[in-house]
């Protein structure tokens, strides 16, 4: 099937490279007009490039040699040898040709690697089945390289002659590249290190901190969403959290979950929304403003199906849980099934699979949601470096309630989705709670307790006014202030106040207050 490659002067809001041409992903949503982003588009150069190719921008340019030619299969060919694997742009591409042009493809060089990987991709993504026999008996290949993503476990496709080692299924699929990065923390060991400092720790100990990291993720959790809830809706939610992993992850979980967070269902429809849903502002009268848009509410139960059992998948596969977690969670909040509560079932969520992996000690909850309050900049960019592109390929407009109503097909947007940076992200937030938080937290109770002791020793006084003290005087850079001193505490001589002073500031010295 030839196609008309006509290279623009700009492609999806970027500057095309003088010189190049478009090529893969890019050629295909260009030629084909497909609603889907490229996340990094390429290019073959007209001229030859050092080392073959090279990146400028968002745009990786090839050398000239690597033109691949003006059909279909060309282009698609050379998206599955040289760019990051796009589902979305697959799935897009197999609706918009004829089934013809797969199966002429394919009978052209059956045993061909690529081949039966667009194969095997066409048949798992579309549900249809091409007009070809199975293929001959030759070495199967991967559906993704594994040196270059991280996979389930393999599948033999017989039929095609590929091990299906994908993370999901077609109904829901995201991809994970193996990054530096990546490696790098799975390298870590993380848990493992949660372990060694809690089996350092006396198990009282290990309870007060596990009670201190819950609260502050619970509280951490309404404040990303600009709430501040009192204190017995936030033990409500903790005691949700440690529940985390207890019950199967299923959709009546999901929402059982959501049910503990939203009681008031007054103005909140229980279960999966029945209309639109977006994120955003409003124009001054009241219509919306979206910056994302939800899936439409009659995808929602195919999409949640899909989302849960690439969570089995991943959980059976035993893909790293941290991983899994963030495949799982993001794609959640992308999906965003709830009229309400959305982001803090996502964060919930990656409490779940932590726990059911056995990741986490027992009983004790990693505060990713401290956090991510802490980083919430870096967290709002990973989520729209996702959603944003999305926005350019959803058709919308106002209800009268002032809502959104969606006009297009956009279920697919929702299916697919490369994963990697969100799992940075989110290793990063792991990986701050196991070096830092959590032994910052039991050395605070240590000194604390110590602390607590020496002032007892020292002057009796009621728990609950030396802890005040030993507030007072670490906010204030090892003093008693003059206003706290004559409104509490000025029973004391100025003698005993230097030694509680001089006691506070040993105890707390190489304390480390940093976050």
């Amino acid at each position: 099937m030839q196609l008309k490659f006509e290279t623009p002067i700009s492609f999806q809001g970027e500057s095309v490279p003088k010189g190049g041409q478009l090529a893969g992903w890019a050629a295909l949503v260009q030629a084909l007009g497909l609603q889907s982003p490229v996340r990094q588009p390429s290019c073959v150069s007209d001229k030859h490039i050092g080392g073959s190719q090279r990146k400028e921008g968002c745009w990786r340019i090839f050398d000239k040699r690597y033109q691949p030619g003006d059909q279909f299969t060309d282009h698609l060919t050379f998206a599955l040898r040289h760019e990051n694997i796009d589902l979305l742009i697959l799935k897009c591409a197999f609706n918009a040709v004829s089934k013809t042009v797969l199966e002429e493809f394919i009978r052209s060089a059956p045993t061909g690697t690529q081949t039966r990987r667009a194969w095997f991709f066409y048949e798992t993504l579309t549900g249809q089945t091409l007009d070809i026999e199975d293929a001959p008996n030759v070495t199967a290949v991967n559906a993704l390289d594994a040196k270059a993503y991280f996979t389930g476990k393999a599948r033999l496709s017989k039929r095609h002659r590929v091990r299906d080692n994908l993370l999901g299924c077609a109904e829901y699929c995201p991809v994970i590249r193996r990054t530096v990065l990546l490696q790098e923390f799975a390298a870590r060991r993380l848990a493992e290190q949660a372990e060694e400092t809690i089996g350092r720790t006396g198990r009282h100990l290990v309870a007060r901190a596990a009670s201190f990291l819950l609260l502050a993720d619970s509280r951490a959790s309404f404040e990303i969403e600009g709430e501040r809830a009192p204190r017995n809706r936030l033990e409500r939610w903790g005691r949700a959290i440690l529940q985390a992993g207890k019950n199967e992850l299923t959709l009546e979980e999901i929402m059982r979950l959501h049910g503990v967070l939203i009681e008031d269902t007054r103005f909140v429809s229980p279960g999966l929304r029945p209309d639109g849903v977006f994120l955003g502002e409003r124009d001054h009268i009241g219509d919306p403003l979206p910056e994302f848009i939800g899936a439409c509410p009659q995808d929602l139960d195919d999409l949640c199906d899909g989302l849960l059992a690439a969570n089995n998948r991943m959980r059976d596969d035993e893909l790293d849980p941290v991983l899994q977690a963030a495949a799982t969670a993001f794609g959640f909040i992308y999906i965003h099934p709830f009229q309400d509560g959305n982001g803090r079932v996502h964060r919930c969520l990656i409490h779940h699979v932590l726990a059911e992996r056995k990741y986490t000690p027992s009983g004790m909850v990693f505060p990713v949601s401290s956090v991510m309050l802490d980083r919430i900049d870096d967290y709002r960019l990973t989520l729209q470096n996702h959603s944003g592109p999305l926005m350019d390929f959803i058709e919308w407009h106002p209800t009268t309630e002032r809502n959104v109503e969606v006009l297009n097909d956009t279920a697919d947007l929702y299916r697919y989705f490369d994963c990697t940076e969100a799992a940075e992200f989110l290793y990063a937030c792991v990986q701050r709670t196991v070096e830092h938080d959590l032994p910052r937290e039991i050395d605070y109770i240590r000194r604390n307790d110590e602390a607590m002791t020496r002032i007892m020793d020292r002057i009796e006084m009621p728990d609950r006014l030396a802890q005040n003290l030993i507030i007072f005087i670490r906010q204030n850079s090892g003093t008693l202030s003059k206003r706290k001193r004559e409104k509490e505490f000025s029973a004391l001589s100025d003698d005993e106040v230097q030694s509680l002073e001089n006691i506070i500031q040993d105890v707390f010295e190489g304390f480390d207050d940093t976050y």
